[in-house]
């Protein structure tokens, strides 16, 4: 028999100690259908990082819960996490691995989108779907909304509740002109592929976050290079600067270069 005292660790009727068990790394924070396609997708928020940019935020994966993310890649499948966004490459259905072709975006899949969809499978995430449950998770954090997935395919009220208590957040989202997508300009910055896109969401009173392929593209007076770039000489990391909250921080929109294994496809 084993029991548990409450400022000791736990015990077993011979006395030995045994070890707890680990805390938990991620929750799933939402599960259900895609706004974008209605097909099975989950978020997960992963509550420490070693991100190197970012710092220990609260990290956030949204994926197809059914799909292997290399091969929701390669098919087209993926649409329902990204959406619109013109990095996921051009899907290669007939190939039997591999990802989508010519993929710019800088998130590797076989990585941490990996790393969850095989944690996920083996259960080791519990659920935390109740708001105040959500709420706890992101409480005095810094949160990332989406990692990896783009946020505006979940309810909007999932994120709200993980940032209702949090220092602050980081959200980008490709999908301000999708039909269905949860898009709110005051919870995202716009991601923005070109600088007439850039420029009509200004126009809008949206702030934006876009690719460039050179330092000297920065739309002076209505734009600043990413101050965690390499480019800005990493001055400092997410958790610290905030600026990336959407249209409810009053700032200039953010710039970067193009970065990792992709950023050869963007000119």
């Amino acid at each position: 028999m084993t029991t548990i005292c409450p400022d000791k660790a736990p015990h077993n009727s011979g006395g030995n100690y045994v070890k707890r068990p680990p805390k938990p790394r991620g929750h799933v924070i939402y599960r259900g259908p895609s706004l974008l396609d209605g097909r099975p997708i989950v978020a997960v928020a992963i509550t420490k990082s070693k991100n190197s940019k970012t710092a220990n935020m609260v990290q956030t994966y949204i994926i197809r819960e059914d799909i292997d993310p290399r091969d929701a890649s390669r098919t087209g499948e993926d649409y329902s996490i990204c959406g619109t966004c013109p990095h996921r490459g051009t899907p290669q259905p007939d190939k039997a691995s591999g990802l989508a072709k010519e993929r710019s975006c800088y998130v590797v899949i076989g990585q941490g989108p990996v790393i969850v969809y095989k944690s996920l499978a083996r259960g080791i995430y519990p659920d935390a779907t109740k708001p105040l449950e959500i709420a706890a998770l992101g409480k005095g954090r810094m949160v990332r909304l989406g990692t990896y997935g783009d946020p505006a395919a979940v309810p909007s009220y999932v994120w709200k509740w993980l940032i209702h208590g949090a220092k602050g957040h980081t959200a980008y989202s490709h999908q301000a002109t999708t039909q269905g997508a949860a898009f709110d300009p005051a919870l995202y910055m716009r991601s923005a592929d070109s600088l007439s896109e850039a420029a009509f969401a200004w126009g809008q009173g949206q702030r934006t976050f876009r690719i460039i392929a050179h330092t000297d593209e920065v739309v002076q007076g209505r734009e600043i290079l990413c101050p965690a770039s390499e480019e800005a000489g990493r001055k400092t990391t997410c958790v610290a600067c905030g600026l990336c909250g959407g249209a409810s921080v009053k700032a200039k929109s953010i710039a970067i270069v193009a970065h990792g294994a992709g950023a050869g496809l963007i000119k």
